[in-house]
């Protein structure tokens, strides 16, 4: 992937969602394409018109963390589309460091991982790694969502999941909004690794294999948050409301352990347990 052309469709994706009156500037006029103009951004951002096109054209390795501030700003960037924007505009200095990160990853699971997902015997858990890989989870996981080892490990990806397995559409009640956290998350991984080979292959695949995938990468949205809830229309339980939370291992930010949980109390809670006790049994 071209980090260049990355800086600049995200620069000109989020330049196009904003109105003069958004930014507190008065319309000037007839416009041919939506969205501020940009020598109205370099000026809302207290930067040269010269310096700001340069920048748009992917042209950051000069530019400072106080500009890229001030153009954030401009533009009304969220908290994770400022972190996206400086990934961005400084990964000339990681284009080595991703291939030693890729060697020095890997995909394995330290057994006191897998000891801790077993021990949460209705907690659906489960450990992702680099470009959203399942690499361990739960025997709740298995009952809540589906057996994940029944996939081969290579393709044991969350983007694939979503949008090219079509259990997936039947067990989110709103489908889209997992498949724009999913995006979010692989846009967010760009940013921090634009120089990666096996993520940038990852994304050719679901772009060639998805129409919903090439229309939400688009819009150029990022992950913004790492907690929320969701709706799982399991086939025998009925719907279950999970409240789910993102945690990241102190040694090792390129995994990470999504736990999800159901109100204490309440009937979504009680369907897991009793998944989950009958599972038990059956074993």
């Amino acid at each position: 992937m071209d980090p260049s052309a990355a800086l600049r469709d995200f620069l000109v994706s989020r330049r196009a969602r904003l109105r003069p009156e958004d930014v507190g500037l008065a319309e000037q006029g007839p416009r041919r394409v939506a969205g501020l103009r940009r020598e109205e951004v370099a000026a809302l951002a207290a930067v040269s018109l010269d310096h700001y096109i340069r920048l748009e054209r992917g042209q950051a390795s000069r530019v400072s963390d106080t500009v890229l501030q001030a153009v954030a700003s401009a533009l009304r960037l969220t908290s994770g589309e400022r972190r996206y924007l400086l990934a961005l505009a400084r990964s000339g200095a990681a284009r080595g460091a991703d291939a030693k990160v890729d060697a020095d990853a890997g995909t394995g699971v330290r057994p006191s991982v897998q000891s801790i997902l077993d021990s949460l015997a209705d907690t659906p858990a489960y450990l992702v790694g680099r470009n959203g890989l399942l690499l361990a989870w739960n025997r709740p996981a298995v009952e809540v969502f589906l057996d994940f080892a029944e996939i081969p490990a290579p393709r044991r990806l969350i983007g694939r999941l979503v949008f090219g397995d079509p259990r997936s559409r039947l067990l989110y009640a709103d489908w889209e909004a997992k498949a724009r956290e999913v995006v979010g998350f692989l846009r967010t991984q760009v940013g921090n690794r634009p120089h990666d080979p096996a993520l940038a292959a990852h994304i050719r695949e679901l772009l060639s294999i998805s129409a919903d995938f090439r229309r939400l990468w688009s819009a150029q949205d990022v992950l913004e948050r790492a907690h929320g809830s969701c709706c799982i229309l399991h086939p025998t339980a009925g719907p279950l409301m999970l409240n789910y939370e993102t945690l990241q291992p102190f040694d090792t930010p390129e995994k990470l352990l999504v736990v999800y949980a159901a109100e204490p109390g309440s009937a979504s809670a009680a369907a897991v347990r009793e998944l989950c006790a009958r599972t038990r049994v059956a074993e």
